[in-house]
């Protein structure tokens, strides 16, 4: 079984110091890395940038932007049986890049545009690999994950709200809902990350068999 995982933020620069981006440390990403690797599976860790370490025998690949992890993916995807895809790619990057230092103004106005959506653009080629993404909500979480989950062409997603005493961010444990395409629906309820891969992965592996 051969397991891609792409984890972390994305930064996508303004100028060669400063860039955008979000508040994801990737140890989702690194949880399931770890348990995949535990399990014996050939594992392939894509990763922004995180102060997280992974196994010597997990292969890592360090991408920064957008356009690094789309690159990274396009290699890998094609070789990988299961995608799991917690990364948090920023949804908009500066639309020019200055290559200089950017001198203080009184104001600076800053135009973006989107980023592509990989995910939807790698669900075109899935063939029979399975795919699972992940969300995070404000509002209307199990609406939008319904939508993302059939508009993508996703196997699984795992739904995160963000409020309400839920912080799916870091080491603390968040409660979380993964959707199936088939009708199936898990709550994990104050669950570790660890907790959560490990269940992300049985789900997976008893779809393969």
């Amino acid at each position: 079984m051969r397991v891609l995982i792409a984890t972390g933020p994305t930064r996508e620069m303004i100028d060669p110091v400063r860039f955008i981006s979000n508040v994801s440390t990737g140890l989702m990403g690194f949880e399931l890395a770890k348990e995949s690797c535990r399990r014996g599976y050939s594992t392939t860790l894509i990763s922004g940038p995180t102060v997280l370490k992974a196994s010597p025998r997990i292969q890592c690949v360090p991408v920064v932007s957008s356009l690094e992890l789309e690159k990274a993916l396009r290699k890998h995807f094609r070789r990988c049986d299961i995608l799991f895809m917690p990364s948090a790619v920023c949804d908009f990057r500066p639309a020019q890049v200055s290559r200089r230092k950017i001198k203080r103004h009184s104001s600076f106005t800053l135009k973006l545009v989107s980023t592509p959506d990989l995910l939807k653009k790698l669900t075109r080629e899935k063939g029979g690999r399975t795919v699972v993404g992940f969300c995070l909500e404000t509002e209307n979480l199990l609406e939008n994950a319904r939508r993302k989950l059939s508009e993508k062409k996703l196997d699984f997603i795992v739904a995160n709200q963000l409020g309400k005493g839920n912080m799916p961010f870091g080491s603390l444990p968040a409660t979380v809902f993964v959707l199936g395409k088939n009708g199936s629906f898990l709550k994990l309820v104050r669950a570790s990350k660890r907790k959560v891969a490990r269940k992300l992965l049985d789900l997976v592996i008893n779809k393969e068999k």
